[in-house]
């Protein structure tokens, strides 16, 4: 039997179909790695191609080390010959040979992320930028995206013209580029750009690759941004041999800078290209498949393809829709180790997929509790990520000062220009006294050694002093806020206008929310408590051994991967789909989240559970969210459970929590009648001195209204407190919040 048998009919077609452009819209689960290595073997068995003249290019080294290795040991004796690689590496490669016809020394430098920091640094102050107001983040990302468009310095100048911010952006983008071509260095950008250039100005160089790459091969192509779909469609110009493969339902990454239009308009490129639709799923149940089939269909800007499988029907979906995102939380973990002493599953079969990062905390407290292995994947615990050990340490210091580590860790965040030798200085002084750091930090001034120095650490003193003069009457929440606040945290991060930066933004916001949890479920809330509650999770290591553990991670990290067991959680209007997307302008943009869901769901082989909760804490404040529009999308006949939605006019008592001790020590959940209402972005919710008398109102129940962020909505319910009016508004878009309405700023239409 020919090793070509073991494939079904459209992957022998697609193996088969060797000239001309090709485009193989590859399913998810539907083998299309096996078509890539087959078709390469056919190319060079069958079809007499000498292995010189063949290309495989994808994304990743590990993606290039993994199509290396199969190639390797289908092709054997000459596989060697075949160009397998990276973009990155293939220009790197070329580079190297030919870029001093661009005027570069092919011993050019490749600059990585910490050079780049550096030298934006060095251009920023050159400029005289106030990097409090422009971040050099923030600078890269618009570089980066302007090259991922192949938009040189100059054009983008052409383009800025009349608008100041991005005609600053034109000046360092311009800077930029001068220093790294005067120090012969390129970035990761440029290695794509400047390939490109190379081959659009030496046709000479440009024709040895086109003669040497006759067959090229690109995987994961809706994954290409514009730059990459100009490099591979001039190196294909000669032969037109170019076979892509991708999935236009599985591009995820427009942060990235992917453009799905080279997926979806191949054909107008290349007039006379075979499409090949590569339907049959070897991975899934046929109920999974059809919930994704009923999701993607919702799509426009989309290939139409519909998966499927001779796999079984297998379970139904099961939907859970819980109060709040603790009850959630807790079912996932007492599910998972259920079918774990049933033998259904081990722990290594099940995964926990979710939109954000910050969503990880609530999940990983619970297996804590429950003594459950478990692993985060492409990302950081919770715990241990920066933006939360921060602000962690500043409460440690403000609580008691005697940490040592977390004084240090805080005294130049944000940035104070506190040297390394006045640190030290002051560490020699602590000891030589027996004092703590921080008390040697309040006699900094006093210290002969550090001279001018000890003026730069008085206003973190004083600021930690002011801020535990507040401890005995504002709760830990607000302490919290008010450090944010104080110390510019958030805003900094907000000047970055970068997807990292947002990201940890998420986790701060989660932060809050735990530190609200934690007050709603004690009696007498300190700070104290609340750090010593954190230490319970925060301090114990990484509890699984060997690789039997639960998975989570994020939907972007999950593309490419497969699990039994799968729970796709927080699936509400607002949290995925996001907010953001919701109220976007660009329809594109709820499409993209539809096709991540769809990518969520076909990650499921055996059993995939959807959740969402009524009530869900998000920086501290209770929303109340509708179930997700891609949980409706999909067949009913395909789900267990019931989609309801909470009542938007029934005042409803808040959600019950549980703080992390009560649950160890098996303790029942406190139900609090108190609410969490909105408050102004990163402030405390205190009401001082400043605060005087209570704000009238222009509206009353029943009137539209309108809010900054939300937009649109309907006054359900206003109840007067004793400083302010609490307003239940059921938003348009957003579903159901309970703000302050001195917070809200809610205006009457």
């Amino acid at each position: 039997m020919s090793m070509y048998d073991t494939l079904n009919s459209m992957q022998q077609e697609a193996v088969f179909h060797t000239e001309g452009p090709v485009l193989i819209l590859a399913g998810a689960g539907s083998g299309k790695t096996r078509v890539l290595t087959h078709r390469t073997v056919y190319l060079i068995e069958e079809k007499g191609v000498n292995p010189y003249n063949i290309m495989a290019i994808t994304f990743t080294n590990k993606a290039a080390g993994e199509m290396r290795e199969r190639i390797d040991d289908l092709v054997g004796f000459g596989s060697e010959s075949i160009w397998v690689s990276t973009f990155h590496s293939t220009c790197v490669r070329i580079l190297r040979r030919y870029i001093d016809r661009l005027g570069y020394d092919t011993n050019f430098t490749i600059y990585d992320t910490d050079d780049q920091k550096t030298l934006m640094k060095d251009i920023c102050k050159r400029l005289q930028i106030d990097t409090k107001i422009y971040k050099e983040k923030s600078f890269m990302g618009v570089i980066s995206s302007a090259k991922d468009e192949l938009i040189s310095p100059e054009e983008f100048t052409l383009r800025a013209a009349g608008d100041f911010a991005k005609e600053k952006q034109a000046a360092v983008y311009r800077e930029y580029q001068a220093e790294l071509r005067k120090n012969n260095a390129l970035d990761f950008d440029d290695l794509i750009v400047k390939t490109v250039e190379l081959f659009r100005t030496d046709a000479e160089v440009l024709d040895y690759y086109q003669e040497r790459f006759k067959y090229i091969m690109v995987d994961e192509y809706q994954d290409t941004n514009t730059a990459q779909f100009q490099l591979i469609k001039l190196l294909a110009g000669k032969y037109q041999n170019l076979c892509v493969v991708g999935d236009d339902d599985q591009s995820i990454y427009k942060f990235r800078g992917a453009n799905i239009k080279n997926i979806l308009n191949f054909e107008e490129v290349y007039p006379n290209a075979k499409v090949i639709k590569l339907e049959q799923n070897y991975r899934s149940t046929k109920s999974i498949l059809d919930a994704a089939n009923g999701v993607i269909a919702n799509n426009v800007g989309r290939k139409s393809k519909v998966l499927w499988t001779d796999n079984d029907e297998g379970e139904k979906i099961n939907f859970q829709q819980f109060d709040t995102a603790y009850e959630e939380a807790d079912y996932v973990i007492k599910d998972i180790q259920k079918k774990v002493k049933e033998g259904t599953y081990n722990y290594g079969d099940c995964a926990i997929l979710y939109r954000t990062n910050a969503q990880s905390r609530l999940f990983e407290e619970r297996f804590v509790v429950n003594n459950t292995p478990y692993k985060i994947v492409g990302g950081v615990n919770f715990y241990a990520r920066k933006e939360i050990k921060d602000l962690l340490a500043y409460l440690k210091t403000i609580d008691n000062g005697r940490d040592d580590l977390a004084v240090r860790r805080i005294i130049n965040v944000p940035k104070r220009g506190i040297g390394a030798t006045t640190l030290s200085r002051v560490q020699t002084y602590a000891e030589e006294n027996g004092l703590s750091f921080y008390n040697a930090l309040k006699l900094a001034e006093d210290i002969p050694s550090i001279g001018k120095a000890g003026v730069k650490i008085k206003p973190f003193v004083t600021f930690i002093q002011s801020m535990r003069s507040k401890v005995e009457y504002l709760t830990p929440s607000q302490l919290l806020k008010d450090i944010i606040e104080e110390t510019g945290y958030v805003a900094e991060l907000e000047a970055e206008n970068t997807e990292e930066a947002q990201a940890r933004i998420e986790n701060i916001d989660e932060l809050i929310s735990k530190v609200v949890a934690y007050e709603e479920g004690e009696e007498n809330p300190t700070l104290s408590g609340f750090l010593e509650e954190v230490a319970l999770v925060a301090d114990i290591d990484d509890l699984q051994e060997g690789n039997d553990y639960v998975v989570l991670m994020t939907l972007h990290s999950a593309k490419g991967l497969e699990f039994p067991n799968v729970y796709l959680v927080g699936m509400e209007d607002g949290v995925f789909p996001s907010y953001m997307t919701i109220t976007a302008d660009d329809p594109s943009e709820i499409e993209e989240e539809r096709r991540l869901c769809y990518v969520g769901i076909t990650r499921a082989m055996k059993d995939l559970t959807i959740s969402c909760a009524k009530q869900r804490m998000i920086r501290g404040e209770t929303q109340y969210n509708k179930v997700s529009r891609f949980v409706k999308e999909i067949p009913r006949n395909l789900l267990t459970g019931a989609v309801r939605n909470p009542s938007v006019t029934k005042t409803l008592s808040e959600a019950p929590t549980q703080s992390f001790r009560q649950a160890n020590s098996k303790v029942n959940p406190i139900f609090s009648t108190r609410n969490t209402y909105e408050t102004k972005p990163y402030q405390s919710t205190s009401f001082s001195s400043n605060t005087t008398g209570k704000i009238s109102l222009s509206y009353g129940t029943g009137d539209r209204v309108k809010h900054m962020k939300f937009g649109e909505g309907t006054v359900t319910q206003i109840v007067e407190g004793g400083r302010d009016y609490e307003v239940t508004v059921d938003f348009d878009k957003v579903g159901t919040k309970k703000m302050f309405a001195s917070f809200a700023k809610l205006k009457k239409v």
